[in-house]
């Protein structure tokens, strides 16, 4: 293991990338202020992202509410903020340099065709792997589709999503995967052994826009300079499938650290899609922003 201590090296670069379909809650709160505590001790600076791709169920007034949260908890960010949705043609172009690598292929398949396929094999007995969320793997309907075969669907405009031929992209590599994970105390740094297989062919591009969740964060993570990124335990296994794509694309890689999830008093994590109490909400019954802090540990 090697030290990544204060005064070592170039100041890091670390950033705080939360999605505007809903209101920010105690767990945004708490990895808003990890990301700052640790950019302040290491003399670093702390960047602001607006991970808006998804268009359908982003929304100005959460956006507005995400700059407002992080106002009151005294966090500064510099200028201009990042929004993803400013930058589609960056990712389509990560996505055409895959695709012309044989990297990634056109996927038809409706999610009613993919649950079907998945639920016949289970039917006949046949094992149905499962990705670290839990959900089925793809089970490779398309990947066989020849390429005149897929050109002439998609100039008839089928729509489409592109996955990433995992065999393809393993083939490729040559020497072994591996995360650069640091600890928030000391920096010290461990490498471990990724393990991006266990995610399948996974989806790069989504059927409504060219890029997806995984490949823009790879893309902005290399534009913005990240050196570290922090951010909750859920999304730590998504980090072999970053890895891998940062490979591919040949892109620095980060060192990661992830946070414990604040969780409620059942041992639920919080989750805008659930109603969690939002920071909006705390403010609105006159909690302040330092007993927030204070709640955190901060």
């Amino acid at each position: 293991m090697a030290g990544l201590s204060e005064g070592t090296g170039p100041a890091p670069v670390l950033r705080f990338a939360p999605s505007p379909n809903g209101h920010l809650h105690l767990g945004h709160a708490y990895s808003a202020l990890l990301n700052a505590r640790i950019a302040e001790r290491w003399g670093g600076r702390l960047l602001l992202r607006i991970e808006d791709i998804d268009l359908g169920r982003t929304r100005p007034e959460f956006v507005a509410g995400i700059l407002a949260d992080l106002d009151w908890l005294g966090l500064r960010f510099p200028s201009p903020v990042r929004r993803q949705s400013e930058h589609f043609s960056d990712y389509a172009a990560a996505r055409d340099a895959m695709a012309a690598g044989g990297l990634i292929y056109p996927c038809f398949c409706s999610r009613g065709q993919i649950a079907a396929e998945v639920a016949a094999r289970a039917a006949r007995g046949e094992a149905v792997p499962r990705d670290p969320d839990g959900a089925p793997l793809y089970p490779g309907t398309c990947r066989h589709v020849s390429a005149a075969d897929a050109t002439a669907r998609r100039e008839r405009g089928a729509p489409h999503t592109w996955r990433l031929d995992m065999a393809a992209a393993l083939q490729r590599l040559a020497e072994p995967l591996v995360i650069r994970r640091f600890s928030p105390d000391d920096g010290v740094l461990e490498t471990v052994s990724a393990d991006p297989a266990r995610w399948g062919d996974a989806v790069v591009a989504r059927r409504d826009v060219p890029t997806s969740y995984h490949l823009s964060v790879v893309c902005d993570d290399a534009v913005q300079g990240i050196t570290h990124v922090v951010r909750g335990q859920d999304l730590e296994a998504a980090t072999d499938l970053h890895a891998l794509l940062q490979r591919l694309l040949r892109l620095p890689a980060p060192a990661y650290h992830h946070h414990p999830l604040i969780r409620t008093e059942d041992g639920e994590k919080l989750a805008k899609s659930k109603g969690s109490e939002s920071l909006a909400d705390l403010r609105a019954r006159g909690i302040t922003a330092e007993h927030v802090r204070a709640r955190l540990g901060f």
